[in-house]
């Protein structure tokens, strides 16, 4: 791709985020999350898509026999959620009387997640492999409630539209041939969507650390529960490349930002 081109396309991006309106989906906190955030799709368009995708989830995990096997795990599951649920007030009014609804499934997998809307699904793997405490379960809860609360599944498919969109423009536009297209996709990813979801990754941690210290949840687990995560694995993958922050930089990350939430943590004590 010559010069030219290349400064063309990239005035075209920015030029694309710059009409758009921006705006921030929470207060910030005590731990500062107030960034703000580009939001071209609707929340409802969001939660069309995030519903129909949990009605399959749940719907496929109890035709095998999966779906809240254990009812002590749910119940604990159900308890650690009903003390995070009412302080997600302190960043959205709306997010505690969401429809929230909590389930486990029996499956290996070490995964766990909070749809748009509240619907927190959390995997058997999970706590079982990596024995979980109940504030280590806060800790996970906390940060998935943050993606909820921030709907960064919103923001990252505005932010995917945007390059989707520009490029097929470029494309037509400047006369870029398949490999130039690919090429300059890759650069928008590195450039825009990627390190945007390295970002919202740190601040769910951040936003869920405040949680799960508000609710009575030591602090402190948040850092055992990467630790365990990172000796979990056989191997990482680069920061640079990767949508999450390697977990000894989560580690050194959530390290100091205990010392600004654990006032709150003590309060409840």
């Amino acid at each position: 791709m010559s010069k030219f081109r290349s400064t063309l396309l990239t005035a075209a991006l920015a030029g694309t985020v710059a009409l758009t309106g921006c705006a921030s989906t929470t207060t910030g906190g005590v731990v500062g999350a107030d960034r703000k955030q580009l939001l071209l799709l609707s929340s409802d368009q969001i939660m069309q898509i995030s519903s129909e995708t949990y009605q399959k989830t749940i719907k496929q995990a109890r035709s095998e026999g999966k779906l809240d096997t254990n009812a002590a795990m749910v119940a604990r599951l159900k308890r650690i959620a009903n003390r995070l649920i009412p302080h997600t007030a302190v960043y959205r009014a709306d997010a505690p009387s969401w429809d929230w609804k909590i389930h486990a499934i029996k499956d290996d997998t070490i995964n766990a997640y909070v749809m748009p809307g509240g619907k927190i699904v959390f995997y058997h793997g999970i706590i079982e492999k990596l024995n979980l405490t109940d504030d280590e379960i806060a800790a996970i809860m906390g940060h998935e409630m943050a993606h909820a609360l921030r709907e960064h599944s919103r923001e990252k498919a505005s932010r995917q539209m945007v390059t989707g969109n520009v490029l097929n423009i470029a494309v037509s536009a400047f006369g870029l041939s398949s490999g130039q297209a690919q090429l300059a996709g890759l650069a928008g990813a590195l450039g825009l969507t990627l390190p945007n979801s390295r970002t919202a990754e740190a601040e769910a941690d951040k936003i869920g650390l405040e949680l799960m210290a508000r609710a009575g949840y030591n602090p402190q687990a948040a850092v055992t529960l990467w630790e365990k995560m990172q000796r979990s694995k056989t191997g990482n993958t680069p920061q640079f490349l990767s949508t999450h922050p390697s977990s000894q930089n989560r580690i050194n990350a959530l390290q100091q930002l205990v010392p600004t939430v654990l006032p709150l943590y003590n309060a409840t004590r």
